[in-house]
């Protein structure tokens, strides 16, 4: 009998290929979660799963797939669930920033707001009946921390989010599900690279705007999820949780 308390549930990551997600699907695994990772970049995923083997997880289920497509939520829980029977976490980690000018179209509006909020809510939607019957869930929706300094379609919908899971946890809190909302702030991933690429910049930009003086590492912030996903959490549901190294310097 396995001392990890999780071990013999199962997961559903969607952003997986790289980031935030991976670093979710990995921690997951490590305390012996059956996991499904979803992401469009298949040799990304496959990379994932031999790297989960290889640590001693068990193999995870690969679903490619892009969250756009009207049916996407559809296909992605049907796919999870049947190869894993049910799903008790889910962790949506996909999504991407979509800045726009003013007077932008309304497909540009929904595309960011489908991509950030629309799909999540109904894949989410799509396998809460099983949590409910089994009296076992947790739903780990990524956000963001920073108040927008312009206009982007993925800000709304995370508000969007933040507002939905709150009301989503006080509907599905009886039936032992709970529902929670991390923020990242600037923690190491591709996008964060691209923009700051050397250990120097990354450095420069951390000194001034975080009280630890460094960015964070993706295992840091999954650390937090696993510990969200866990029955030590079971009492904390509806909450918006900041992990930035103190840098959210608003009191409310």
């Amino acid at each position: 009998m396995s001392g990890k308390p999780l071990s013999g549930r199962t997961a559903l990551v969607t952003g997986a290929s790289q980031g935030l997600g991976r670093a979710i699907a990995k921690g997951l695994a490590a305390e012996g979660v059956q996991i499904a990772v979803v992401a469009r970049r298949i040799e990304l995923l496959e990379q994932l799963s031999d790297e989960i083997e290889k640590e001693g997880g068990a193999k995870p289920t690969v679903i490619q797939a892009d969250l756009y497509p009207d049916d996407a939520a559809e296909r992605i829980s049907k796919a999870a669930l049947k190869a894993m029977g049910h799903v008790d976490i889910l962790a949506n980690a996909a999504g991407g920033s979509r800045p726009l000018p003013l007077g932008a179209s309304k497909q540009e509006w929904m595309e960011g707001l489908t991509l950030n909020f629309f799909r999540l809510r109904e894949l989410t939607e799509a396998l809460m009946p099983g949590m409910q019957k089994n009296g076992y869930g947790r739903v780990i929706n990524l956000t963001g921390t920073r108040e927008p300094r312009n206009l982007n379609a993925a800000h709304a919908a995370k508000a969007a989010v933040h507002v939905w899971s709150k009301g989503l946890s006080k509907v599905v809190a009886k039936d032992g599900v709970t529902v929670n909302c991390i923020q990242p702030g600037k923690l190491r991933s591709e996008q964060i690279d691209k923009r700051w690429p050397t250990e120097e910049l990354r450095r420069e930009w951390a000194k001034k705007e975080v009280p630890m003086e460094r960015m964070g590492e993706p295992h840091e912030m999954a650390d937090l999820a696993v510990f969200l996903a866990s029955p030590r959490a079971s009492y904390i549901t509806g909450n918006i949780i900041a992990f930035d190294g103190g840098a959210r310097f608003f009191a409310f």
